[in-house]
């Protein structure tokens, strides 16, 4: 169920009509509904959710306070094993919805599964639980430091434990494999069928956040179980972020959020916008990318720049086009998601293009892994070396594959050489409009020139394919044989306005400059891009690129 199906504009219509009503039942409302959306994927995935959910809401009471509430105990435990039954024992498609007569029908013989696997998932879940209330008092006697350690372990190892297996353990075992076979020494290939879950590794990042920023002191544990499963499971933010921190979602959750129309209508755009930017912008030039980088056949020196280019459009549409919808419809149930992109394409290096791009996961890798590992306090050697660390995990952090290690070894030594050649006294940006004279437009046209570039390695199917087109780039220059297909006209009408909108809100240093337009100018900026958008409709749909990592 994505944002731009027909099933979601569905189920969010009933569940804003619920939350409108109940105004006592919203937090629960909202739970029931994000659980839903992310069962539409695979009921299964669910499970997982609810094994970080327990897991850190007890850890962050544990290293906090080092107690937990019988209540609360309870709550979560029976939270886990209810998860248990019906996520992982439960035979979800026996039950058949029909859509057409809004009719249900269970087979109810196939309902509970003969096999054992279930039931076994279901029996150790139970015994955990056993085993952690007798635990429970050996724990509540430990000396605080003590304590607080091996809670924040106990957190951050259970989640990466869960993001290592479900999206790395394939990928390194394969390596390990083909490592040891090109040595000459036969090795036998361990590859499991592995589901990777949607949207784990921004959960993920969430949860670690959550018990890490309470360890530190930055934040209270969640008092309620209900609040804290909302701040992780909340569904317009659940697939691909923004990787919102708790010290920002729960004091939201805590308390009865009143709608007001500013921000319902601020919302409205939002989506507007985010449809703009994925249905006819992105989905459009999706088969063209397609058509250069999916092929095995000779293409040109402009048939790589020009997939390439439509491709750094398209990830940029995809992406915050995502975000856009996320917040907008966020707002609509009053609460606020932060800001993920703020005009990353205008930055002059890549310090700013970090602080401008995915600024929840940037700032993410910032907090929990560049400042932790040392930042740029222990020396300009070690300062590199923590720079080319967090950006190749970054990179790894988006996929099991060695073009996104690539890509996130490029971005480092991207850092570090702007770094090396920037002066000492001014590793900002001095000015904050890189357009007010030639020197910042070379400096923005150069590092869009990189940034493409970084976007090529991403989008790569193999290290044989990046070393083909990077060849191409620099010895086939001058070859303008396209066979790359045209993208669709809805593609070719939105780029172009895409582009001016950003240049005004740039020039402003707003994106919400069209504000301060007279009525008749917005409303006709509202009607070109819901045009555009019926006209993308037509499109055919692509799944969200980061919905993948």
């Amino acid at each position: 169920m994505t944002f731009n199906s027909v099933e979601f504009v569905i189920f969010v219509t009933v569940t804003y009509l619920l939350y409108r009503v109940r105004q006592s039942g919203q937090n629960l409302i909202l739970l029931a509904a994000s659980y839903i959306f992310y069962a539409w994927w695979d009921v299964r995935f669910v499970f997982l959710l609810v094994i970080s959910t327990v897991v850190d809401f007890y850890c962050g009471s544990m290293i906090e306070t080092g107690r937990l509430t019988r209540y609360g105990r309870r709550v979560a435990a029976r939270f886990l094993i209810l998860a248990a039954f019906f996520c992982t024992t439960v035979q979800w498609n026996a039950v058949k919805i029909n859509t057409e007569t809004f009719g249900l029908s269970v087979q109810w013989n196939q309902l509970l599964p003969a096999a054992i696997s279930g039931w076994l998932v279901l029996i150790a879940t139970i015994a955990l639980v056993a085993i952690a209330n007798q635990l429970y008092p050996k724990f509540t006697a430990l000396k605080e430091k003590q304590r607080r350690d091996l809670f924040l372990w106990i957190s951050v190892c259970t989640n990466l434990g869960l993001l290592g297996f479900f999206k790395y353990f394939n990928f390194f075992i394969d390596s390990a494999v083909a490592g040891i076979r090109s040595l000459g020494i036969g090795a036998e290939l361990l590859h499991l069928n592995i589901v990777l879950p949607v949207a784990i590794s921004f959960y993920t990042f969430k949860t670690i956040s959550y018990t890490v920023d309470i360890y530190r002191g930055k934040i209270e544990a969640a008092e309620k179980f209900s609040e804290f499963a909302l701040f992780l499971a909340y569904f317009p933010s659940l697939l691909a972020g923004p990787i919102d921190r708790a010290s920002n979602l729960l004091p939201q959750l805590s308390k009865p959020r009143q709608l007001t129309f500013e921000q319902s209508a601020q919302g409205v755009f939002l989506i507007l916008f985010g449809l703009f930017k994925k249905v006819a912008i992105s989905d459009g030039v999706a088969s063209s990318v397609n058509a250069i980088y999916g092929t095995t056949g000779a293409v040109s020196w402009i048939d790589v720049v020009l997939a390439t280019l439509l491709y750094t459009i398209q990830i940029y549409g995809d992406f915050s086009g995502y975000t856009d919808m996320a917040r907008g419809i966020s707002k609509l149930f009053g609460i606020e998601l932060m800001l993920n992109f703020n005009l990353p394409y205008f930055s002059k290096d890549p310090s700013e293009f970090w602080r401008r791009w995915h600024i929840s996961l940037s700032t993410w890798l910032r907090d929990y892994l560049y400042i932790p590992l040392g930042g740029n306090r222990q020396g300009e050697v070690r300062t590199y070396l923590n720079l080319m660390t967090t950006m190749v995990l970054g990179g790894l952090w988006h996929g099991a594959a060695w073009n996104f290690v690539l890509w996130g070894f490029y971005q480092g030594a991207l850092l570090c050489a702007y770094r090396v050649f920037s002066p000492k006294d001014n590793k900002k940006s001095s000015s904050p409009n890189g357009l007010e004279n030639w020197q910042g437009i070379a400096a923005t046209l150069f590092f869009f020139v990189l940034t493409c570039y970084g976007w090529l390695l991403f989008r790569a199917t193999s290290l044989a394919q990046i070393i083909t087109f990077t060849k191409i780039l620099f010895v086939d220059i001058g070859n303008f044989a396209l066979t790359m297909p045209n993208p669709p006209l809805p593609a070719l009408c939105g780029i172009p306005i895409l582009i001016g909108y950003e240049f005004l809100a740039y020039k402003s240093q707003s994106q919400d400059f069209y504000l301060r337009f007279p009525t008749p100018a917005r409303a006709a900026i509202y009607a070109t891009m819901l045009v555009i958008v019926f006209m993308g409709l037509s499109n055919a749909p692509v799944q969200y690129i980061y919905s993948q990592f």
